[in-house]
C-alpha cells in the first residue's frame, strides 16, 4: 500500500512536471552583451535594456568585456546565453569579423540575434542592427570641422584617435566618415589607413578610453607637434587628447570633434574642450533591441531596418555651440535635454 501511495505520488510529481514544462518554455530571456560596463554609453544602454525587459516581463542578463576590444568574453557570454536558453541576444561586438561564428553558432540554435551601435562584418550576419547611422555622425562633424576652418581647411595637420587595431565597423564608419565630410579621400572605405591625403599626420588607437585617448594623442604630437584637428572615435577618448593637449599647452591650437553625445561630452562641448560632437541614442537602441525580442518570442517575426537602409537607424544629432552653414546642429543645451550617462 506505502509503494502504491509513493508511486502515486512520484507519477503525479512526473505529470507535474511535465505540465510545468511548457510554462517554463514560455519564459522569454534576453541577453546583453556591451563592450564594457563602464563606458557612459554602454551603462546607459544597459539601464535601456534593463526598464524595457522590467515592463515586458523579460528575464535579461547582461554580459561585458573587460576593456573596448575585449572580444574572448564576449564569445564566452554567446555560449552562456545559447547554453541558458536565451530566445535574443544584443551585442555590441569589439571585434565585429571574429565574433562572427560565435553568432552563427547562436542563430544556429534558434537564437534572434540583435547587433547595437556596431554592424557585424559583414552586417547580415546579425538578424538585424539598431544603430546610429555612424557614416552620418563621422560626415557631421567632418563637414563642420572644414567649415569652421574655412580656407584653412586645405592645410590642416589632421590625427585621429580611433578604437582598436581590429577595426571595428562602428570605428570605420566614424573615421571614414569624417574624411568624407572634411573632403579627404577615404580610399577603401571599409578600411583605415590606406589614404595618402598629405593633411593626415597618422592614426593611433585608444581603446575608447580617456588614458588611450592622452597616450594617442601624444604619440601623434611626437609625429607632428604642429597637428591641429583631431577626430577622436568617442567623448573619453577626446578628453584624454584634450589632457594630453594642454599638459604641452596647445588645448587652445587643435580642434577636437568626437561622436557620443553623453552628459559629459555635452559639458565638454559647452566647457570648449571638445568643438562638436554628434550624439547618439543608446538606450533606444536597447529598449527598441528588448522589444524586438519580446516580439520574435511571441510570433516569430524579425525586426525590419528603417526604409532605405541595411539597419535600423536611431538617429544622430549633431551638438555644438558654435554652429555653422549648411550643417544642421542642436546646442548644448538641447543636447543637454537628450544626453545620457
Amino acid at each position: 500500500m506505502k509503494k502504491s501511495v509513493l508511486s502515486a505520488a512520484l507519477g503525479a510529481l512526473a505529470l507535474g512536471v511535465a505540465f510545468s514544462a511548457p510554462a517554463m518554455a514560455a519564459d522569454v530571456s534576453a541577453c546583453l552583451i556591451t563592450k564594457t560596463d563602464t563606458n557612459p554609453f554602454f551603462v546607459k544602454m544597459k539601464e535601456g535594456a534593463t526598464a524595457k525587459a522590467k515592463e515586458l516581463g523579460v528575464t535579461l542578463k547582461s554580459y561585458a568585456g573587460k576593456i573596448d576590444g575585449d572580444s574572448e568574453s564576449q564569445v564566452a557570454a554567446i555560449e552562456s546565453c545559447i547554453a541558458d536558453g536565451a530566445k535574443g541576444i544584443l551585442i555590441t561586438a569589439s571585434d565585429t569579423k571574429g565574433i562572427v561564428p560565435s553568432v552563427k553558432k547562436a542563430r544556429d540554435a534558434g537564437v534572434l540575434v540583435i547587433a547595437l551601435d556596431t554592424p557585424l562584418d559583414p552586417a547580415d550576419s546579425a538578424d538585424a542592427t539598431f544603430a546610429t547611422d555612424n557614416l552620418l555622425a563621422g560626415k557631421l562633424i567632418g563637414q563642420w570641422a572644414k567649415e569652421t576652418m574655412g580656407d584653412k581647411a586645405k592645410d590642416a595637420k589632421v590625427g585621429f584617435l580611433d578604437l582598436t587595431p581590429s577595426q571595428p565597423t562602428v570605428d570605420v564608419l566614424r573615421d571614414q566618415g569624417f574624411m568624407m565630410g572634411f573632403g579627404i579621400d577615404p580610399k577603401d572605405p571599409n578600411k583605415i589607413g590606406d589614404e595618402d591625403d598629405a593633411r593626415i599626420v597618422g592614426h593611433d588607437v585608444t581603446n575608447g578610453n580617456e588614458e588611450g585617448g592622452r597616450k594617442a594623442m601624444e604619440n601623434l604630437l611626437q609625429k607632428d607637434p604642429s597637428i591641429n584637428v583631431i577626430h577622436t572615435i568617442n567623448e573619453p577618448a577626446a578628453v584624454g587628447a584634450y589632457q594630453a593637449l594642454k599638459a604641452v599647452g596647445m588645448e587652445k591650437n587643435v580642434l577636437i570633434v568626437s561622436v557620443d553625445g553623453g552628459c559629459p561630452g555635452v559639458k565638454s562641448v559647452a566647457d570648449g574642450v571638445i568643438g562638436a560632437t554628434s550624439q547618439q541614442y543608446p538606450l533606444m537602441m536597447a529598449s527598441l533591441g528588448i522589444e524586438a525580442i519580446k516580439k520574435f518570442a511571441d510570433s516569430g517575426e524579425k525586426p525590419k531596418p528603417t526604409e532605405g537602409k541595411s539597419f535600423f537607424d536611431t538617429g544622430v544629432s549633431l551638438v555644438t555651440d558654435k554652429p555653422v552653414s549648411g550643417v544642421k546642429s542642436i546646442d548644448t543645451k538641447e543636447g543637454t535635454a537628450k544626453c545620457w550617462g
